[in-house]
């Protein structure tokens, strides 16, 4: 019935961190952007490969919401470059060293209808956990005053701790709905990226929700999403009425 969670039906929401909770997305997409507009112009032009400047579609598709060493080498491939594992690792913890760099500087800014929507759920009996594939996840919880909204987290620490593929694979989903004890048919995925709402899907979640703030809900449709809201604002709760 609409953009309605109802604890009839649902019994927990995991929500993605950057781009959903918090304006982080924004920040990665500058990290990435400044990593390979560095990048590029250093590299001799060789046959096949595809040396234009990194877009914010380019951001879209291979790198938000992914490890960010899956998201160096899928973003390149897509331009025809293959390097060796170091060579990706030193690019990826270069990139990571620039959001450092501006989350310390700038901050965060949250979005201020799903932390109402959180506080909904909380009153509604309604399990919350967090996903993250940013290892920074719990400093910008920490930043943004909101460590306290979540029953579980799951982020880049503990997804390589555990070994776990990163979206689109469900797994960082599965594991939150299993730490806060609930069946993902019973669970809503909250995603703003591709790869997210793919991961909902394939995890066989019983609602993917995908909050489109840039202009591409067809596209989180065709990857997976159930429903998508410009803003969880539009998103209603309703308590059990069992």
């Amino acid at each position: 019935m609409g953009n309605l969670i109802d604890a009839d039906e649902f019994d927990a929401v995991v929500f993605d961190l950057d781009g959903v909770i918090t304006d982080t997305a924004a920040v990665h997409a500058r990290a990435w952007r400044r990593l390979f507009d560095e990048y590029l112009p250093t590299r001799p032009a060789r046959p096949g490969e595809d040396l234009r400047p990194f877009t914010d579609e380019d951001y879209r598709r291979y790198v938000d919401g992914k490890p960010r060493y899956d998201g160096v080498r899928a973003f390149l491939a897509s331009r025809g470059i293959v390097l060796p594992a170091e060579q990706v690792r030193t690019l990826g913890d270069r990139k990571d060293g620039y959001f450092s760099e501006s989350l310390r500087r700038d901050g965060v800014r949250v979005f201020d209808g799903t932390v109402t929507l959180v506080r909904k759920l909380a009153v509604a009996g309604i399990g919350r956990a967090v996903i993250s594939a940013s290892r920074h996840c719990a400093e910008v919880l920490a930043v943004a005053g909101l460590t306290d909204l979540f029953e579980v987290r799951v982020d880049g620490v503990v997804a390589d701790e555990l070994g776990l593929p990163g979206k689109p694979d469900p797994a960082v989903f599965l594991l939150a709905a299993h730490r806060l004890g609930v069946a993902p048919r019973r669970t809503v995925v909250v995603e703003d990226a591709l790869a997210g709402v793919e991961a909902g899907r394939a995890g066989g979640f019983g609602l993917v929700i995908g909050v489109d703030r840039t202009g591409h809900a067809a596209d989180l449709y065709e990857h997976g999403a159930d429903r998508v809201v410009a803003d969880l604002a539009e998103v209603t709760v309703r308590g059990s009425e069992r």
